[in-house]
């Protein structure tokens, strides 16, 4: 295990603390040898013009890569991961991503005490007001974050969108392959497109990762490619995002349960 970050006396008062100081969940081996074995074949991995089919849940049946990570031909990068939460529901998940930028930053570091360092929304007053339904709470909120997904604790702000300002059709949420979903720009060293989904399954939900890496939001609200063309985000990129996202979520899905039970009429 990595040496955790920091936290203050105010902090350890915290009834969450208890999530900080225990060990964090163990990676499946079978990420952690997708992570050793290296990037997966370019043609495998979704572009960001066909993100509408993750969304909807036809991904894999077009042959698209569920877990791993890599280069696209045109330079961008590529991660996606797919994490089974057992006890898990939809509401949680609705709850936890609003609920985790406001008050105490002790509440982003116990998603992954090693590497994360805070989250603070920019609206705390839109994000706690109890008539914005919980799933709309990140919308045009921005997250100003500090994490380490590799090479070192970094600045980063993750700007959350409406899904249709994303390029999204909404009539997929709330469907069989996605009951809910957050998404977002990231501005920090290198510029990124994320969007988490999920939808029951089993005896919990089914959580979808994925980020395209090498895309930035404009002044006029267009995504864009950040990079010229016959350039290529650095394979370490992709590579230490896909590490940082499955220990993460892994964790996630440990401790959300019961964390929402204690936590969820506290915002």
């Amino acid at each position: 295990m990595g040496k955790k970050v920091g936290v203050s006396q105010e902090e350890k008062n915290f009834s969450y603390y208890k999530y900080y100081e225990q060990d964090l969940a163990p990676i499946p081996e079978k990420k952690l040898a997708i992570l050793a074995a290296g990037p997966v074949d370019p043609k495998t991995l979704i572009p960001f013009s066909e993100r509408q089919l993750f969304l909807e849940g036809k991904d894999e049946a077009a042959g698209y890569c569920q877990i791993g990570y890599g280069v696209l031909e045109d330079g961008t990068a590529h991660v996606c991961n797919t994490t089974y939460m057992p006890g898990v529901t939809g509401e949680m998940l609705d709850w936890w991503f609003p609920w985790h930028s406001v008050g105490s930053d002790l509440r982003y570091k116990i998603w992954d005490p090693e590497d994360h360092y805070f989250a603070r929304a920019d609206r705390a007053d839109y994000v706690t007001d109890p008539a914005i339904p919980m799933n709309e709470r990140t919308w045009g909120v921005n997250h100003y974050i500090m994490e380490d997904v590799g090479p070192g604790p970094e600045f980063l702000k993750l700007m959350f969108k409406k899904p249709s300002d994303m390029g999204y059709d909404m009539s997929a949420i709330g469907t069989e392959k996605c009951q809910s979903m957050v998404c977002a720009i990231g501005e920090s060293s290198v510029a990124a497109a994320m969007t988490h989904k999920w939808y029951p399954y089993q005896d919990g939900v089914m959580f979808c990762s994925r980020f395209w890496i090498g895309y930035r939001w404009t002044e006029d609200g267009q995504i864009v490619k950040a990079i010229p063309d016959g350039f290529s985000i650095p394979l370490m990129a992709p590579q230490g995002l896909y590490a940082h996202n499955i220990k993460e979520f892994t964790n996630l899905a440990a401790v959300l349960p019961t964390l929402y039970e204690e936590e969820k009429d506290i915002f």
